[in-house]
């Protein structure tokens, strides 16, 4: 397991991460997994038996009952290993006129809970879950430095955000002098390369560390999936998972078909594959994997060591790549001469 700085932070990540939607998974939640707290353990062992130093949850997944186990299953051991959460959504049956957004009352109230629920003291990376239009992000990145000021939270990250979103919070932290995101948690897959248009970019331009959530496309980039065949027993899309959408369903298993393909001359699964490719882009930090499985999470998991030639990831590059928008094809065609290291992966493989 390989270890990067998380961003311009001092914080060493290894690059898979484990993701605990799974854990309880009670309603939305429920085809991600269902694992108690004595299955999150031997999950957990399995992680950081492969040098996995990070564990990502969110009070929103199954009403803070992913928290709950999380902290159950750490006992301990919550030291040794770092925890990332989120703020933002609504949990549960509160449905006040403050229970969501990014507001400082919500933000407070809601690492308050958190905090309980995992069992600790602190938060190792908290991050907005999702954008909030109707609070001032003044309000926001004062409050989140509050909580790292007071030893609550150690770093801030955002999640889901544009490109203009993200550059505006680092703005309003530059200007208050407060702090700042260190990361981004985004969607980021063969299946769909939309993050590379700005986020990318963003993060590079920023020094971001990027966590990439769903590598594997809902688990539509494992090999289960395949052309003319149905949806496999069991898999969330089986089971009414439609995150994240198909836009381009040839294109997507083409790409499947190459990643088997590849998968067996390295004799390994095509998610194996899939996670690798993801691993050599600009920016990725780290890989936020769960499973419904141990056996899927040691696949998962061994795909931290797996090298990829510059021939296989080129092959999968040019499988997978989606036309330009504008303005990107234009400067394409008209700025080429000068693109800098921030647009640079985006738009060299449209230049001829």
């Amino acid at each position: 397991m390989d270890y990067r700085q998380l961003g311009a932070s001092g914080l060493r990540v290894s690059t898979i991460t484990l993701g605990t939607m799974g854990f309880a998974g009670t309603g939305w939640a429920q085809p991600v997994g269902n694992l108690d707290v004595d299955g999150a353990r031997r999950q957990i062992s399995l992680a950081r038996d492969a040098g996995v130093n990070l564990f990502d949850t969110a009070d929103v997944y199954s009403a803070g009952q992913s928290e709950e186990i999380l902290g159950a299953a750490l006992g301990s051991d919550r030291d040794d290993v770092l925890v990332a959460t989120k703020v933002r959504m609504q949990i549960g049956d509160l449905d006040g006129p403050n229970d969501l957004g990014l507001s400082r009352y919500h933000i407070v109230r809601a690492v308050e809970g958190s905090l309980k629920r995992l069992g600790t003291d602190h938060i190792d990376l908290y991050q907005v879950h999702e954008w909030d239009g109707q609070t001032p992000l003044e309000e926001t990145m004062a409050a989140l430095d509050t909580l790292v000021k007071s030893g609550k939270v150690r770093y801030i990250g955002a999640s889901n955000y544009t490109g203009w979103q993200l550059m505006k919070a680092m703005w309003t932290a530059d200007k208050a002098a407060t702090e700042k995101f260190v990361s981004q948690q985004i969607y980021y897959s063969l299946q769909a390369r939309d993050a590379e248009k700005e986020l990318v970019p963003v993060s590079i331009d920023q020094g971001l560390g990027i966590l990439v959530w769903s590598p594997l496309a809902g688990g539509l980039l494992s090999g289960k999936y395949r052309r003319g065949q149905d949806d496999p027993e069991g898999t969330r899309r089986f089971q009414g998972w439609s995150e994240p959408p198909v836009e381009n369903e040839e294109q997507l298993y083409d790409t499947i078909d190459l990643l088997v393909e590849i998968g067996e001359g390295h004799g390994v699964s095509a998610a194996q594959v899939a996670l690798a490719w993801t691993l050599t882009k600009p920016a990725v930090t780290s890989l936020v994997i769960g499973a419904r499985t141990e056996e899927q999470l040691t696949d998962n998991l061994a795909a931290a060591n797996l090298v990829l030639s510059a021939d296989e990831v080129a092959k999968l590059d040019a499988v997978s790549l989606q036309p330009l928008t504008y303005p990107h094809w234009h400067q394409a065609n008209a700025a080429s001469d000068r693109l800098g290291a921030t647009t640079e992966s985006l738009l060299r493989p449209h230049i001829g």
